[in-house]
């Protein structure tokens, strides 16, 4: 006898439960590709581990994408530091390869793009690095243009790709 067992992805705020999980997710995915903390990537981030208290402040938000109940991935957007006011960043887009090519990140980065405007954000900004050639692809699907040089602060240094979107 075979049983049909679906399989659901959602995507829901963070809670303070998920630091832990989320924080394994990311330095998972890094250690894939070789993102590595002495490089500058987000596994250097000191606040990895806190990104709940992190995405409670006023103008971020995180959300992690479930499936089945389990933390698969997730991704979030909040000002962007030592910039313009009106400019936000696209940020920690992490999922594991269970949930890859779905389409996740793709919603996840248009519902953090849809809260950033409810927030007063104009334009949306991420660095990443040429290594992820499909989140690259995805970006430039979602109209991010690739610009010259860094905004902000992010201390990404090794982020070579930048790019930036009007919202």
């Amino acid at each position: 006898m075979s049983v049909n067992v679906s399989v659901t992805a959602t995507l829901r705020r963070i809670t303070a439960t998920d630091n832990p999980v989320i924080a394994g997710v990311i330095r998972q995915v890094s250690a894939e590709y070789g993102l590595t903390a002495d490089k500058g990537y987000t596994v250097a981030d000191p606040n990895l581990d806190e990104l709940y208290e992190l995405y409670s402040q006023p103008g971020h938000a995180y959300w992690v994408v479930e499936l089945n109940g389990v933390v698969v991935g997730g991704g979030g957007v909040a000002p962007l530091t030592c910039s313009e006011p009106d400019i936000c960043e696209l940020q920690k887009m992490y999922f594991l390869p269970a949930v890859r090519g779905q389409g996740l990140a793709k919603k996840l980065a248009l519902l953090a793009m849809d809260h950033a405007r409810t927030q007063g954000f104009q334009r949306c900004y991420l660095e990443t690095t040429a290594f992820l050639k499909e989140a690259i692809a995805l970006y430039e699907h979602l109209g991010f243009a690739h610009i010259d040089g860094p905004l902000g602060c992010t201390g990404h240094v090794d982020c070579e790709v930048r790019m930036l979107k009007a919202l």
